[in-house]
């Protein structure tokens, strides 16, 4: 006569197995697919949308809130923080301890996948040479695995005695370890302020949102050679309920070319 197996034994070994099965779920959040964008369809379709804003993100806008699929079709590219300073002496909502973004993993291979060009930016908080120097290293090696069009130093705040020696020790320390491409974000007052030297960068984006609200009103005020205008931390476009910062191209220059030196060329 065969055994039978008591209810109770069943029910447990049920409860095991659903128990294994969300153990190994794979995490959106922590486990994001890294795709290598088609180089053609990025710039096929970048092109496309050329008229269309560039926004930047970071671990504020979080993956679970974005419909990336709507988000993309309505802006030309991206730029995403990866690396939020060497200053944090605790994580936050948005970075680890050690200043890397929790969001920029998904973030860059969700909008990757849909075949948006994506640059990344690093905000600049270190408190010495050897500070920045430490975070241009945690910056590049959690950015460069992903092949960004553009590295960008965000430099807004004082950290130190002399912030040009700082930034500029930031920017060789990516340049020795290999990126390209660099660039500063950086308003026209601060860098007055601190004679911060643009020189070395081969991209300016300067942030000037006039009365902020959520449109273009008008022109940084500066005789810079800029690339890129922040002109709204207020914008609305379909894909995310929230306000974005939103971006263009100068309008002094070729709007095709500068975007293809600031997105097309890796």
């Amino acid at each position: 006569m065969r055994k039978q197996i008591h209810p109770a034994i069943i029910f447990s070994l049920f409860g095991i197995f659903i128990a294994i099965l969300l153990l190994n779920r794979p995490s959106f959040e922590d486990h994001p697919i890294k795709t290598k964008p088609n180089a053609l369809q990025v710039e096929t379709q970048a092109l496309h949308n050329l008229d269309k804003p560039i926004i930047d993100v970071s671990g504020w806008q979080r993956p679970e809130e974005i419909n990336y699929d709507t988000l993309s079709q309505n802006i030309s590219g991206v730029i995403v923080r990866v690396h939020n300073g060497a200053q944090h002496t605790e994580t936050n909502d948005a970075a680890f301890i050690n200043g890397v973004d929790k969001a920029y993993k998904n973030h860059i291979a969700e909008f990757q996948k849909r075949n948006v060009p994506v640059g990344v930016y690093a905000y600049v908080a270190g408190k010495s040479k050897e500070d920045m120097e430490k975070a241009a290293e945690v910056f590049y090696n959690a950015a460069s695995p992903y092949n960004p069009s553009y590295y960008w130093l965000d430099v807004e705040e004082k950290t130190m005695s002399d912030m040009n020696e700082g930034v500029e020790a930031f920017r060789a320390k990516l340049a020795a370890l290999g990126a390209k491409n660099i660039g500063i974000y950086v308003g026209v007052y601060f860098m007055q302020e601190h004679s911060i030297n643009t020189d070395k960068f081969t991209a300016i984006w300067i942030p000037s949102y006039g009365t902020d609200s959520g449109y273009f009103e008008t022109k940084p005020n500066t005789d810079l050679d800029y690339d890129l205008h922040q002109y709204t931390s207020k914008g609305r476009i379909a894909g995310f309920e929230h306000h974005l910062d939103i971006n263009l191209i100068s309008t002094d220059k070729d709007k095709e070319e500068t975007f293809r030196k600031l997105f097309l060329r890796p």
